[in-house]
């Protein structure tokens, strides 16, 4: 069976403290970006969905626990998903714990009609230091490039260049790795060097400037698709421009 095309978000914020209203701040986020879209349903544990008439307290009450519970918008046939993990210390940048918040959407024209928006809702919700939207297929291939001797060898495809795990990151704030769209907080934008209006030129065409003063940087016009040369180029010329992505300036 063909797998349905989607589009993937993952940002990485501040881990969650006691009753800490971002969950709702980024459900909210990506209702507001995509047109008609409710996220009031949870699933079961037969996945299947069930309404959630009191959402926005069901989510604060999950928030006191800790945990970001997975949300949808009921539509089996057209489904949307968001939910939130938590990354301990041990395992993130600099030795801070994290939010990684997932979500997923089809890959249709209504929705990539306003990725851009729907990414910069569900970041600045989640006063994320990174994030990408990223096309399943192309976001497979660069989750590859993370390797490490020990604990993952392997070799990246396509030529891309390798990149440290995430605890071996000296910052939250330093990208692991890019995607199709990018979101990038005014930190994270200062940790690589971006804008730099003589090198940036191509880039700054395709990017947009966040109400906190953040990026969202859009790498490709089409969506990011590394069987078209051109798309793997441009990624190629990203990593180069910008060494600290995946700790590679650090040695």
């Amino acid at each position: 069976m063909t797998r349905r095309r989607t589009l993937g978000i993952i940002v990485y914020a501040p881990a969650l403290v006691d009753n800490d209203s971002r969950t709702l701040a980024i459900v909210q986020g990506m209702e507001r970006a995509l047109p008609g879209l409710r996220l009031e349903w949870k699933v079961s544990k037969e996945g299947q969905p069930i309404a959630l008439p009191r959402r926005d307290a069901w989510l604060t009450e999950g928030t006191k626990k800790g945990k970001f519970p997975l949300v949808c918008n009921g539509d089996e046939s057209h489904p949307v998903t968001i939910h939130g993990l938590q990354t301990p210390a041990r395992q993130a940048p600099g030795g801070q714990p994290l939010l990684d918040v997932h979500g997923e959407l089809p890959q249709d024209e209504a929705v990539m009609g306003v990725a851009v928006n729907v990414l910069e809702g569900v970041a600045e919700g989640a006063h994320a230091f990174w994030g990408h939207a990223t096309p399943f297929s192309a976001g497979v291939e660069i989750a590859r490039q993370t390797i490490d001797p020990v604990h993952k060898p392997g070799v990246p495809p396509r030529g891309l260049p390798a990149l440290k795990l995430p605890e071996n990151l000296r910052s939250p704030e330093i990208p692991q790795y890019l995607g199709w769209l990018n979101y990038w907080s005014a930190a994270a934008a200062r940790a690589i060097g971006f804008p730099d209006p003589a090198r940036d030129a191509d880039l700054l065409s395709r990017s947009r400037r966040t109400a906190t003063g953040g990026w969202v940087v859009q790498l490709t016009d089409a969506p990011l698709d590394l069987d078209d040369p051109a798309h793997l180029d441009a990624l190629l010329r990203a990593y180069e421009r910008f060494p600290e992505i995946g700790g590679r300036s650090s040695g």
